[in-house]
């Protein structure tokens, strides 16, 4: 990671840029071109602040995150002085993260505002996980005043050393840029870096701006800031052809190829270059878990979530029983895997990643981007539908669940037979890490409902903040969030902010009295959590301000009613509805995959 220091000077860590792949792969970096004379701006307006502001705004985003400290107020105030930018305070950094995550999933790219270290560091957890899902996210920090740097004073909200870098140096291995922002004269550079950085490379930026600096006038803030204007990543065309006929040789002698699409078509933007491939071979495609709304499932060829031994039914089948895969944009860690389970030989697999193209044992080609490599190899691939036909041959429509007794505890199975029927192009879904995951990829998405969640990190909270951020930049869609009551209770106080901003988002919050997932792992005490009454808590955040609804269920006809309710006379209020389960009610895909991770984790260390 890069980064760029004012009058600071700091130890540079080493940058996470190849520089060979980059000379040979001609991949021009951001630039900004001047396409017509830009407006003057008024002496007042032409600050730091407000600057910061414009290229917010430039770039797409109309929401920023923020919790106020003493060392952003003033950058604060000029944020909000923007008409184009709301500023939306949020009640802890980490759910701001959260919402900045969750907002940069829609929109392309998401912000936060927080204060100096303890704001910062608050923070940090959520950029982490923006930084392993590739999401565009700017974190700004209010720093020191400027005169502060290099005078051995202790200032608060530090660890009480006159060194300030401890912050920098946290965020140098989760961000791919790094900005402090301590002279005016070059602001407006390192400003623009950091964020053309981040829309580049598809990862967080950190830019901390001292706290007496926003405010102030300065020259080069004196002229509307030109449009950013990034040149396009270029495919090596010799590079390309040759790996296209190498997978075209490969696919074309298998007898029954299929294709899997993986969390890397959303960096790659290859998502329609995907489907297009899927359309031209007549292939059968199935998703990665993490995947999942980035393939449209209403395709007469898709066959469901590849995941080993948790795939949806007879798609790992066909996928583990194909001749030849070809697997776009795929992370394999361990809880993608299934505990390193997967079915999978190397000698019948294409890898493509963003800019990389790997035959099975053979070839690697680098300088390669996935969405060229698709398109390509779409036209060069013979018309192949066997697996397909195999699918249809194998398949049998999945069962109901069984008929629930009058007035009968509800059961989890019952509970997403019903979300199932509200799903519509209309709605996006979010699902917290747990049990969620597997019951929600289940749910067959209908054209243009979307569908997000956080497999790669897997924070357990991260739902809320994140539901919140969504909400909030697709206002048209209405978010139905899955979330267990024990990530609940590590992120909840930001309904506030949902009911503050006029949000009409359902949740179903599972209670089932503790982390299931983590039971399924390795059961323990600690495993238990505290009960709370979470609809009164609703109540009471509610507090008779703004729109909201809340419900607590215990069976099948309680959950219909309040269903009715929540997209009947409440489909303008934030709708909370409790469901109480029993603690050992859990989907049978997180039974096997519980106990397959849990091996992975219990494997014993290799002989010395």
């Amino acid at each position: 990671m890069d980064t760029m220091l004012s009058s600071l000077d700091l130890h540079k860590p080493t940058s996470n840029h190849v520089v060979s792949s980059r000379v040979s792969c001609l991949i021009p970096t951001s630039t900004t071109t001047i396409q017509s004379s830009s407006t003057a701006i008024s002496s007042a307006n032409a600050t730091l602040g407000r600057h910061l502001a414009r290229r917010l705004v430039q770039i797409g985003i109309t929401d920023i995150f923020s919790v106020p400290g003493d060392f952003n107020l003033t950058l604060l105030d000029h944020l909000i002085a923007e008409p184009r930018l709301n500023v939306i305070g949020c009640c802890n950094e980490l759910n701001a993260g959260y919402a900045a995550d969750g907002y940069a999933r829609s929109r392309g790219v998401g912000a936060c505002v927080v204060t100096f270290t303890v704001g910062g560091l608050s923070v940090l957890n959520a950029i982490a996980g923006a930084y392993s899902e590739d999401l565009p996210l700017i974190c700004i920090v209010g720093g020191p005043n400027s005169n502060d740097y290099g005078t051995n004073r202790i200032l608060h909200h530090t660890i009480g050393i006159s060194d300030f870098s401890q912050e920098l140096r946290c965020f140098q291995t989760v961000t791919s840029f790094q900005a402090v922002v301590n002279h005016l004269e070059d602001a407006h550079e390192l400003i623009d870096t950091a964020i053309s950085t981040s829309l580049k490379e598809s990862k967080p930026v950190y830019i901390s701006i001292s706290c007496n600096l926003p405010a102030i006038p300065h020259p080069t803030f004196s002229r509307e800031p030109v449009p950013f204007s990034r040149a396009p990543k270029l495919t090596n065309q010799m590079g390309l052809e040759a790996a296209v006929e190498a997978a075209a040789e490969f696919l074309n002698k298998a007898v029954k190829p299929v294709l899997v699409g993986g969390p890397k078509l959303r960096l790659a933007k290859a998502s329609d270059a995907f489907v297009e491939l899927a359309d031209a071979s007549g292939y059968v495609f199935a998703a990665m878990p993490s995947a999942k709304g980035m393939v449209p499932e209403h395709h007469p060829h898709f066959i469901g979530t590849y995941w080993g031994a948790v795939s949806t039914a007879f798609c790992a089948e066909i996928v583990e029983s194909a001749d030849a895969y070809l697997f776009a944009g795929p992370i394999f860690n361990d809880y993608s895997s299934v505990g390193y389970s997967l079915l999978l030989k190397k000698e019948k697999a294409i890898i493509v990643q963003p800019e990389r193209v790997v035959i099975a044992n053979g070839p690697s080609f680098g300088c390669v981007l996935m969405k060229d490599f698709l398109n390509s190899l779409a036209k060069r691939l013979k018309h192949n539908n066997v697996a397909y036909e195999n699918y249809r041959r194998i398949f049998v429509p999945n069962g109901t669940p069984l008929k629930s007794a009058p007035k009968e505890p509800l059961r989890v199975n019952v509970m997403f037979q019903h979300i199932q029927q509200m799903l519509s192009s209309e709605t996006a879904v979010i699902a917290e890490t747990g049990d969620s995951w597997f019951n929600c990829q289940n749910l067959k998405l209908p054209e243009g409902c979307r569908y997000e969640f956080q497999m790669q990190y897997g924070s357990i909270g991260w739902s809320v903040g994140a539901t919140l951020g969504y909400a909030q930049a697709v206002p048209e869609k209405r978010v139905i969030a899955c979330i267990g009551d024990g990530s609940f209770q590590v992120t909840a106080q930001d309904v506030s902010t949902m009911l503050q901003c006029g949000q009409n988002t359902i949740i179903f919050l599972i209670n089932n009295g503790g982390y299931t997932i983590e039971v399924e792992i390795h059961d323990g005490p600690y495993n238990v959590i505290k009960n709370w009454n979470y609809t009164g808590l609703i109540d009471a955040i509610h507090n008779g301000e703004g729109k909201c609804w809340t419900a607590k269920v215990l069976c099948e006809e309680e959950l219909v009613e309040a269903i009715a309710t929540a997209t009947g006379p409440k489909k303008d209020s934030l709708c909370f509805i409790e469901v109480i389960v029993h603690k050992d009610d859990t989907s049978k895909e997180v039974l096997e995959w519980g106990s397959r991770v849990s091996a992975a984790n219990s494997r014993p260390p290799n002989p010395p």
